[in-house]
């Protein structure tokens, strides 16, 4: 209901009027049934502007630092990010990713639509980077459609590292349903987990136009932030 209540009455109309955001392919959307929709990521406004534009709702894998804040804006990011279905995953790897992925097969098996970033972290340059796998061993287990989104200037409204948002026009343009099902049972095989995440990233690129480097997006950031140390 709260998320109903913000997309509709609240927020969303506020965002249609200042952003005048567009959407290109919502029809690939499945109208019922679990989907997956792996989508590139520009921008923390991400997660805000693709709800707003989707009919079903959606829910993300968020990291947990969102849900941990401290103070009135600790406490605000909490509570928007439970109002519009997020839920918290640890990113730090090991028996956490074994966590990620189940809370993700969670959400598919209640015939919902699950949001994943497979870059696994915002892209520091607005290029597109490799994707983790973990998405492919999800879609594999869960035996679902893929939808490719590509979202279109987001980082000019709320670039990595800026408080405040910029007000600019954003779009995003998605796919037609990826299937992987000629993949079944094979969800514990390092070079097809590979192959099925290298195609969604190349649908993405597709959608997006974006440059592509073949690395991790983290390794750049950290290499980033070790250079202005």
């Amino acid at each position: 209901m709260t998320y109903l209540i913000l997309k509709n009455l609240v927020l969303g109309p506020i965002l249609q009027l200042l952003f005048r955001p567009w959407v290109r392919g919502s029809e690939n959307i499945p109208k019922r049934g679990a989907a997956i929709l792996a989508s590139n990521h520009l921008s923390f406004v991400d997660s805000i502007f693709l709800p707003l534009k989707v009919k079903r709702p959606i829910t993300f894998l968020a990291k947990s630092d969102y849900f941990t804040g401290k103070g009135f804006k600790g406490a605000l990011i909490r509570w928007f990010f439970k109002a519009n279905g997020q839920l918290p995953i640890d990113r730090s790897g090991g028996k956490s990713s074994e966590d990620a992925l189940n809370t993700g097969l969670g959400v598919l098996e209640r015939e919902l639509v699950l949001g994943i970033y497979p870059e696994g972290t915002r892209s520091p340059d607005a290029k597109l980077y490799r994707g983790r796998t973990g998405i492919a061993r999800m879609v594999l287990e869960a035996q679902v459609p893929v939808i490719p989104v590509a979202m279109i200037n987001t980082e000019k409204v709320m670039p990595l590292g800026s408080k405040y948002p910029k007000i600019r026009r954003v779009g995003m343009r998605i796919g037609e349903p990826m299937d992987f099902s000629r993949f079944a049972g094979m969800e514990s095989e390092r070079a097809v987990l590979r192959a099925v995440t290298d195609q969604i990233i190349y649908e993405i690129k597709q959608l997006s136009n974006q440059p592509y480097a073949d690395v991790y997006a983290s390794t750049i950031r950290n290499r980033l932030a070790r250079s202005t140390n």
